[in-house]
């Protein structure tokens, strides 16, 4: 049976012709936790390949010590071979994760004012920020998009560097070389798209992001209209070239309190975004839809299924949502994650205790079991080590069509 297969069997809610639960992890690893983790004996050249970006809203890793092209920043596949390569190392059944993004991220940096303390700057993503020399600390002075007029001159820029940079030529340097794979099922892909509530929050701001459903309805909804029709246009080819099992859309909607909109707003702006792009994917080989959001998201439950998401990652422990009681009130919502992640910090009796816990939604299928988002630094190597080795022995116990429930 190929990883592919395994994954997608194990999201499903039989038994029938899996030999054993899928073991992968639910996101790329934290750079500041590998660090520690080559400090104890792992062996990877993770952080010399990648690093964090300073830019707040852009998502995941880039390229450590060489350029990184605009394309690179469009079409998605700096994480797919190192982070492949480390889940490979560590024992996972490893994952191509990759991605496509709107050219939101399209403006040459330029300092505006420098002292001796600070220094201000327009950054790629278009937004003034203040940089504090000698401390790990910047304040944002001003969005890209603050209001109506802004925003359409935000679009005409996304827009030219859209057709400038978003090309078939590009799209196929980026991806071709996972075509095999993908068409093989050797080894799962998973894709990400930046979600319909997280591009508006990366273009303004918590606060002003939270009034503009109010005060610029026709705005939000054309900032929506116009990603609908760039996903539709550039997934209409990328499907053709790899098919992930898994798509999620980053939305991160969802604190320790609950939705940061409520079920009325989700309905009015979300709902007919996501019911237009989930069968169009879907049309297109995508075989689960999910949505990425930390909190408690359990309110949406409801508003988000039924405009056809099939689950949700990473399921956030410590903000309150129990992944058993939810599947016990939602019995047909899929799930990946759900492993509190600060019980690998105690060691192995916490770590079985965990998977104990799990154990009944394990068992029902539908489920990726992963930790709830990613290991946190200070994690001992070691006891990382027992979480992995246990996963794997947990998902053969619980899944596959030989185990009688």
């Amino acid at each position: 049976m190929t990883n592919k297969e395994r994954e997608f069997r194990t999201l499903s809610f039989s038994n029938e012709g899996l030999d054993r639960g899928a073991k992968q992890e639910t996101f790329e690893p934290w750079d500041l936790t590998v660090a520690d983790w080559e400090k104890e004996g792992l062996r990877t050249d993770f952080n010399k390949k990648l690093k964090v970006p300073i830019v707040p809203t852009e998502v995941g890793y880039i390229k450590k010590d060489e350029p990184v092209k605009w394309v690179d920043h469009y079409y998605m596949t700096m994480l797919a071979d190192p982070i492949f390569d480390l889940e490979k190392t560590l024992g996972y059944d490893p994952v191509l994760r990759m991605a496509f993004r709107i050219p939101f991220l399209s403006y040459d940096e330029e300092i505006l004012e420098e002292t001796e303390e600070y220094t201000v700057k327009r950054d790629i993503d278009g937004w003034i920020r203040k940089y504090y020399k000698g401390r790990d600390l910047f304040t944002a002075v001003q969005p890209i998009v603050s209001d109506e007029e802004s925003w359409e001159r935000h679009k005409a820029h996304t827009l030219e560097a859209y057709k400038k940079n978003c090309t078939d030529e590009a799209m196929h340097a980026a991806y071709d070389k996972y075509h095999a794979v993908s068409e093989s099922g050797e080894y799962p892909i998973r894709f990400r798209l930046m979600g319909f509530f997280w591009s508006i929050r990366d273009l303004m701001d918590n606060e002003p992001m939270l009034y503009a459903w109010y005060d610029y309805p026709e705005m939000i909804q054309d900032i929506h209209r116009f990603q609908l029709d760039l996903y539709k246009e550039q997934m209409d080819k990328i499907l053709n070239i790899v098919k992930p099992e898994v798509l999620f859309f980053e939305e991160d909607l969802s604190g320790k309190n609950g939705p940061m909109i409520s079920p009325e707003t989700f309905d009015e702006f979300l709902r007919p975004c996501y019911e237009e792009i989930i069968p169009f994917l879907k049309d297109r080989g995508v075989q689960n839809v999910f949505v990425d959001t930390d909190g408690d998201f359990t309110r949406l439950i409801p508003n988000f299924t039924s405009s056809g998401v099939d689950g949700f990652l990473p399921v956030d422990v410590n903000a309150g949502v129990d992944i058993v009681d939810v599947r016990r009130r939602f019995p047909d919502v899929k799930f990946i994650g759900g492993f509190n992640k600060l019980e690998i910090l105690k060691g192995p009796e916490a770590i079985d205790r965990e998977f104990k816990r799990l154990e009944p939604v394990i068992r029902q299928g539908g489920y990726l079991c992963g930790i709830d988002h990613q290991a946190a630094p200070g994690t001992p190597y070691a006891y990382y080590q027992y979480y992995i080795k246990r996963l794997g022995e947990v998902m053969a116990e619980c899944r596959g069509e030989h185990i009688i429930k």
